[in-house]
């Protein structure tokens, strides 16, 4: 699918150049894609994204990298430790991980010539968004935040829906069978890390075709992602700047929790809201994917500076 951002001046859009790029996250080598708005010869601001449970480079991340890119910013897609090129245990959801890939994905940025080392932010979506968060309440050369139909995990969001005792009794499955692989999708309502028609409807299919995404994750994963919690930094996020993109229907990222985050957020904050039906529908479905990302580079060129 094919969709044009509009750029933040009004101008025409820029070339982009894309660069293959290698770096290093805790001893594991990560690869990312760099995105490069050619002309003007300064340096600019410049986005990490960080995307989707299961996702690699080439479908959601690269998707909104090369609208941003468009936009005029540089931006650093790439695949986090254990997914898609990068290197660490295969398709194993480590948020700590997570947490350290993004802190060197924001350290390549800032040693980059074509980069404002004052003007750097990061962006997620899905899952990314609550690591987007975290990464920028711990992260001071982080200046800038937004979440796109992000899932801003709360265990104790978690514990009100289920129950402590259901909740424990999960983490205790997830930890006996760890190591244990599971499907990421599976149609009609098999067993799989993300359950449901809607995830199989982007991941099963040719939507999301990338011969470097592999349909299955380790349980343990499962017990990552209910013990991670994103909506506590929103109180520790102090005065960087925070957008919130998210769908008024969503069934797998909860805007009742994106509210949330929005209202606890310290400092400057917007939030948009999109009429899409689908949380999927943010992924690659027009017009959301264009509003969205003209949102966010609206938003990055007035909290970054331009």
């Amino acid at each position: 699918m094919t969709t044009t951002a509009i750029p933040a001046d009004g101008g025409a859009v820029p070339a982009v150049r894309t660069e293959r790029i290698t770096f290093d996250s805790e001893g594991i080598e990560l690869v990312g894609e760099l995105r490069v708005p050619e002309g003007s010869g300064r340096a600019r601001p410049a986005v990490a994204l960080t995307g989707p449970f299961t996702g690699v480079k080439e479908q959601v991340t690269g998707t909104y990298a090369t609208l941003l890119a468009r936009a005029g910013l540089v931006t650093l897609a790439f695949d986090h430790r254990g997914f898609g090129e990068s290197g660490g245990r295969r398709r194993h959801e480590d948020s700590q991980g997570k947490l350290a890939d993004l802190r060197a994905a924001v350290g390549v940025l800032a040693d980059r010539p074509e980069v404002d080392t004052d003007r750097i932010g990061v962006v997620g979506v899905c899952l990314g968004g609550g690591y987007a968060v975290r990464a920028a309440a711990a992260d001071p050369r982080v200046r800038a935040v937004a979440g796109i139909a992000a899932a801003y995990n709360s265990p104790v969001a978690v514990v009100r829906n289920m129950g402590i005792g259901a909740y424990r009794s999960a983490l205790g499955g997830f930890l006996d069978r760890y190591d244990e692989r599971i499907p990421a999708v599976a149609p009609d309502g098999g067993e799989a890390a993300m359950g449901g028609d809607e995830p199989y409807a982007y991941y099963g299919t040719a939507r999301s075709a990338s011969p470097r995404w592999h349909n299955d994750v380790t349980r343990g994963s499962l017990h990552s992602l209910m013990t991670f919690d994103a909506l506590g930094a929103a109180d520790l996020l102090a005065a960087t700047p925070l957008l919130v993109v998210h769908g008024r229907t969503d069934r797998y990222c909860s805007p009742d929790l994106a509210r949330e985050l929005y209202e606890r957020a310290p400092g400057p904050k917007e939030i948009l809201w999109l009429d899409a039906g689908r949380h999927i529908d943010l992924y690659d479905v027009e017009p959301y994917v264009t509003q969205a990302a003209e949102a966010t580079a609206a938003f990055l060129h007035r909290a970054l500076g331009s």
